[in-house]
Order: structure tokens, then sequence, then C-alpha cells
């Protein structure tokens, strides 16, 4: 599903050079629910971001079932992103002015991957799925913190992404509540999506098929 080849990522800072990433090599397969531990700083969201598409390798290549995805330009990884990977934020990033579903429709209308009088209906379906489809017409300042991540994991699954990525997603959340949006992601990886998260989340080894461990840049195991 993933293939991580030599990658490096490098950033310019005001202190000179920043290595985020040091010549990482990785293959995930399709299907498996990966977690990636780390300190903050050691790389793990470089990481993510770089099989997302969000950033490009200073050097490397990384392929998702089969795309070379950096040698694609800039709008087409937009669209491939669009209609291939899910991403789950530790801060929900809901748009405050949408109800619930009117933000898991936003990806549907990006991609136009659904058909227009179907999106609705489908963004109430994957409301219930994570549980909270009486929440639909609710903006998110009246959601709970859980609540709005359901949302969020609900508007990654919007156009049947076969990769979900998500960093820190139970960060901001009580430990009851962060042991169920973990269940969550077992769920979709049963159903055969491949679903990777950084995390710090002690109870992650419970659930995940596989621990990846990242420090200063680079994969310890």
């Amino acid at each position: 599903m993933i293939s991580i080849n030599h990658v490096s990522k490098t950033y310019e800072t005001p202190a000179g050079k920043f290595a985020a990433l040091k010549n990482i090599d990785l293959e995930i397969q399709a299907g498996q629910f990966v977690g990636i531990i780390g300190k903050s700083g050691s790389g793990k969201s470089t990481l993510l971001n770089m099989v997302a598409g969000i950033d490009r390798p200073s050097s490397g290549s990384v392929a998702v079932a089969g795309t070379d995805i950096h040698a694609l330009s800039e709008n087409k990884l937009a669209t491939w992103r669009g209609r291939n990977v899910g991403f789950v934020f530790q801060f929900f990033q809901l748009l405050p002015t949408l109800t619930a579903a009117e933000n898991v429709m936003l990806p549907m209308d990006f991609s136009k991957t659904i058909a227009l009088r179907e999106r609705r209906k489908r963004a109430v379906a994957l409301l219930a799925r994570v549980g909270v489809e009486r929440q639909a017409d609710k903006l998110p300042a009246t959601l709970s913190g859980g609540e709005q991540q359901r949302v969020a994991i609900a508007r990654a699954l919007a156009n049947e992404p076969p990769l979900v990525l998500a960093d820190e997603p139970t960060g901001n959340l009580d430990s009851v509540t962060a042991t169920e949006i973990l269940d969550l992601f077992r769920d979709m990886a049963n159903r055969g999506t491949t679903v990777i998260i950084a995390t710090h989340e002690a109870g992650i080894a419970r659930v995940i098929d596989r621990v990846i461990e990242i420090s200063d840049g680079t994969i310890l195991h």
C-alpha cells in the first residue's frame, strides 16, 4: 500500500537547517492499523504529511498504491489526495459556520465522487457510523470535543478513501473518549482501510497491528 524509500526532509530555519526526517525506509501493507509513536519534534507529523502529499520530501520517494505521489503536479496531487486520503487532525478543523453534516459533505463537494443528490444521505450515514447522527444539523461549537472528533472522522471517510491518516487524534480527549475513538479506527481497519495514526496514546498497543517508533527523524523499529 505505502512504500517510503530513502526519504529525508530538511527545513530551513533561522537557526540553520533542521533535519526532520533522515533517510526513512518504510513499507506499510493495505488494511494495517499502524501507530507512529515518538516525542514531540521526533518527526511523526512530518512523516504523516509526506504520506498525505501535504509536504514534499527533500529527497527520496513516497508511493501509495503504486502512485509516486510527489511526482504529481500540485493540481493532480490535490485531486489524488481528495479521492485517496482522509485526514483527521488533533484540533478537529471543522468549519464553524457549517453543520456537522455539511462539514462531512465538504470532501464530496470537492472531489465530486458522490452524486449531488446522495451527499446528504451519505453524510448522515457516516455520522451514524461514528455515533453522532443526532448532531447532524448542529454547529461544531455546540458539540463536545469527542463529538467534534467523531464528525471529523466521518468527514475523513466521506469519499471512501483507502487510506486514513490521523495526527494526535486523541490528544484533546478524555481517556474514555480516546478509547472509543481508537476503537473506531480499529473498526475502519477491520473493514479494509489502511489507518496510520501519530500518537502519544499509551493504550494504543491494545488496538493496532504495528508500532513504528521514531526519534530525531529516524525510525527505531
